[in-house]
């Protein structure tokens, strides 16, 4: 979503809902988020799995030196052990050498993402190895421009709708996606809007 994008699409969750109303007013609409689709944005996912934003970049950095042409065959012509090197656990060298083989071998058809259904979509970048759900709905909102998706599984949205509703305790994410299902088909905006307001809210 761009930013004339995003601005509407808040111009009309302000509407249907007074508490976004009252928190637009506070922080203003959020910034676009866009990362561009492809192998080398997944494998990015992979590398920043449950590290820290600085670990993430650093080791991203690593593995771009040994692998400056992110493709699928690069990948998978690395000599072993190199990915381990650049910093990424085991784990991740399997998840992000199962992705490469899946490009390879047609088994995931990542062109064919952006003319499926979100849920479709999602499912499809489930179904690999490393990836959960709420990587895919990352990669729908950042990658495809989808405008209506809802990471419920987040932490941080989950506290922000908490918090921008008046709640006493973190909805689960079941409630989460209860308390803004009203915001469709707005919902990537109303994502990036908490995110913002999770950070910058006052107190």
């Amino acid at each position: 979503m761009n930013r004339a994008a995003i601005k509407r699409a808040m111009r009309k969750l302000a509407e249907a809902d007074s508490d976004v109303a009252r928190g637009l007013a506070l922080i203003g609409p959020p910034e676009p988020r866009v990362r561009p689709p492809g192998f080398d944005t997944l494998l990015s996912a992979i590398v920043g799995q449950q590290i820290s934003t600085e670990a993430a970049r650093t080791i991203r950095a690593r593995v771009e030196q040994v692998l400056p042409n992110a493709t699928p065959k690069a990948l998978l012509a690395l000599p072993e052990g190199a990915l381990r090197a650049a910093g990424m656990s085991g784990r991740k060298v399997e998840y992000a050498t199962g992705l490469a083989s899946a490009l390879q071998d047609g088994s995931f058809d990542l062109e064919g993402l952006p003319q499926l259904s979100d849920e479709d979509a999602i499912e499809a970048i489930t179904s690999l190895r490393g990836f959960g759900r709420w990587s895919a709905e990352i990669y729908l909102m950042f990658s495809l421009g989808r405008t209506d998706i809802f990471p419920s599984g987040d932490l941080a949205l989950r506290v922000a709708v908490g918090k921008l509703k008046g709640l006493e305790e973190r909805p689960t994410p079941g409630q989460a996606r209860d308390l803004v299902a009203h915001w469709a088909p707005y919902r990537t905006a109303g994502s990036l809007f908490l995110w913002d307001y999770y950070r910058g809210a006052p107190t």
